[in-house]
């Protein structure tokens, strides 16, 4: 397939680059049989490893030529292949199997469908010295552009217009922490009877800003450029409550014992680590829920979702730190 100009592929879901010509062995073969279907098959160019799938058509592994050609005639491809290979879903991005490729220092990649049935393979010919460079500008690109600032325009915008840019999306956190304010300061009655409460606010919040940012990082990497399929959007919403709710546990838990251990007090300590687990689970959603809505709404994810995210995460966040404290401790 004809790559585009300027490197626009690495945002097409890396389905549509796919290379078809490949031919899948079964988990049941023998070397022998194996031989025999690649003589009567039509093999690319370079090929360096043969991918195995079992009777469904799932990926089941990988078998490099060598272990093929110097294993005994009836030996089954099972017991040589190698099991659960690196594989990519087809709704992935380009850019991710060009950083996959990177990172594993691999030659090509199988390419899977949500049942994990082998689909395509994507190999390392489509990928030129200058897509790699632009692959590593492009992830440099997504590092400012989440913080509100788009390091392309950045570059070329004089003071004013960069003042401008940057300004609007730090508004967002102006606002929020207006919000916050207000919020805080409805519970001030609470906080100077639990002074407790005060001292574990920064924590609150740097651990919702923190997770909500992860997770907006990992939906922005997962979900493809353009528009995304609902499907793809709730099973990663999927993925991340299960995620959440581990780290919301496993937070909540350390910070209310520390908190037990250092002022002993029970009932606030409950508050803090049971306030940490339900705003870090809600930070997590939102990082999956605002870069879906934002994207929806045409509006570039990167560019909005960060100041957005972070100022939502910690209005909720704390709301549900004083909601839950004047609930329990009243």
């Amino acid at each position: 397939m004809a790559k585009k100009e300027n490197h626009a592929y690495l945002g097409d879901p890396v389905i549509s680059h796919a290379r078809h010509n490949y031919t899948a062995l079964s988990c049941d073969q023998t070397v022998e049989a194996a031989l025999e279907t690649l003589r009567n098959a039509r093999l690319a160019n370079g090929t360096a490893s043969l991918y195995v799938v079992d009777e469904e058509g799932k990926l089941a592994g990988l078998l490099p030529v060598r272990r093929l050609l110097t294993s005994p005639p009836k030996t089954r491809i099972s017991s040589i292949m190698v099991a659960k290979p690196v594989s990519i879903l087809k709704s992935a991005t380009m850019m991710s199997a060009c950083e996959l490729l990177m990172d594993k220092r691999l030659l090509s990649l199988p390419i899977v469908d949500e049942a994990h049935k082998l689909v395509g393979v994507v190999d390392i010919t489509l990928f030129t010295d200058q897509v790699w460079f632009a692959t590593q500008h492009w992830r440099d690109d997504d590092v400012f552009q989440m913080i509100g600032v788009h390091l392309a325009l950045q570059r070329n915008d004089g003071a004013w217009r960069g003042f401008g840019r940057r300004f609007r999306w730090l508004l967002c956190n102006i606002a929020g922490g207006l919000v916050c304010a207000l919020v805080a300061s409805r519970y001030e009655s609470l906080v100077s009877a639990v002074t407790l409460l005060a001292i574990f606010i920064p924590i609150v919040l740097a651990l919702a800003e923190s997770v909500s940012m992860q997770s907006m990082t990992i939906t922005l990497q997962t979900l493809p450029r353009g528009s995304a399929p609902w499907s793809l959007v709730l099973s990663a919403l999927n993925k991340e409550l299960v995620s959440s709710a581990m780290l919301g546990v496993a937070c909540g838990g350390l910070v209310g014992l520390l908190a037990l251990c250092w002022k002993t007090n029970g009932a606030a300590s409950f508050v803090i680590g049971s306030s940490i687990c339900a705003s870090i689970v809600t930070a997590c959603l939102l990082g999956v829920a605002i870069p879906a809505v934002t994207r929806a709404l045409h509006v570039d994810p990167k560019v909005a979702a960060g100041p957005v995210i972070l100022a939502s995460a910690d209005i909720v966040s704390l709301t549900a730190y004083f909601g839950l404290a004047g609930w329990l401790l009243d």
